[in-house]
């Protein structure tokens, strides 16, 4: 079984929080848990107990030492802590939902991982987040009252309400609606990368636009509830392609996913933002086969 030290296990932890952006900086990690607490200390509570349960449990089953280390663990378990507070309140039945579905999410995590690594499937991201999500919401009548409780207070369509909305659309990943914690996450991915603080500042702002052009509902949009996944989106696609070209098609991708779900009456979570990253590598390695010779 592998152990990792007490400093190790703390950088783990942190890295799991700033895997969330897809980064693996325990300074980023540092000011994204900070981001939480001074704005949502119950959700903080359950964000860190999902990160520990989970990282934990990985060290517990013997997973691959590097990928604990580097917080691959505890994302998914962490995103999962902040949803269930958010909907259920802090409790000690939230709590043991949040711990026995972080060591679900690890189980998964581990076979997609696999899956990519020995089968070149496509990358899970936070689809163990997403799927226990919906079925632990749903198990407690709770699926339909996600986005309501992400809306702030009624927002104004103006020069202010915009720019708090991109900003919002990046507090949002992390289920904050406050701009200036927004304003953290932002300045906590440019330290890990500047160039992905930037695509994902554009993907705020691009959501935004895209979701407010096509008449979607105005308080969603400026609360970031559109901006997130084009956020999340371009990041990603950003750390693969060097060009701007495939980060605006992921945008553009993650704005018509969002709009899809919303149709369905399903909350998106951060769906859209896997699936338009899945399209975007999907269309490389489809560019990449035509370009072999016969």
């Amino acid at each position: 079984m592998p152990t990792l030290s007490p400093s190790r296990c703390t950088t783990a932890v942190l890295n799991g929080f700033s895997q969330i952006f897809l980064q693996a900086h325990p300074g980023c990690g540092l000011l994204i848990l900070l981001a939480i607490a001074l704005h949502a200390p119950g959700l903080m509570i359950g964000a860190m107990v999902g990160a520990l349960v989970s990282t934990f449990s990985a060290v517990a089953l013997g997973y691959r030492k590097s990928d604990i280390a580097i917080g691959l663990y505890g994302y998914n378990a962490a995103l999962l802590g902040l949803l269930f507070v958010l909907l259920l309140g802090l409790s000690a039945l939230t709590l043991g939902l949040i711990a026995l579905g972080s060591v679900v999410t690890s189980l998964l995590q581990v076979r997609l991982m696999a899956a990519m690594r020995e089968r070149n499937w496509l990358p899970g991201f936070t689809l163990p987040f997403v799927l226990f999500g919906w079925l632990a919401l749903t198990l407690a009548g709770a699926l339909d009252l996600v986005t309501p409780a992400r809306l702030d207070a009624p927002l104004i369509l103006d020069g202010q309400g915009l720019l708090f909305a991109v900003a919002s659309g990046i507090g949002q990943v992390i289920f904050l609606s406050q701009p200036l914690a927004g304003l953290l996450v932002m300045g906590a991915v440019w330290l890990a990368d500047r160039r992905a603080a930037v695509w994902m500042l554009y993907g705020s702002v691009g959501g935004l636009a895209l979701a407010l052009a096509a008449g979607g509902s105005e308080q969603q949009a400026l609360a970031g509830l559109a901006g997130y996944n084009p956020a999340l989106a371009a990041l990603e696609v950003s750390q693969v392609h060097r060009s701007w070209v495939a980060p605006l098609l992921a945008i553009i991708a993650a704005v018509l996913l969002r709009a899809g779900f919303d149709r369905l009456g399903l909350p998106p979570l951060t769906m859209p933002f896997i699936m338009a990253c899945w399209l975007v590598a999907l269309g490389r390695r489809w560019k990449a086969r035509r370009r072999e010779p016969v």
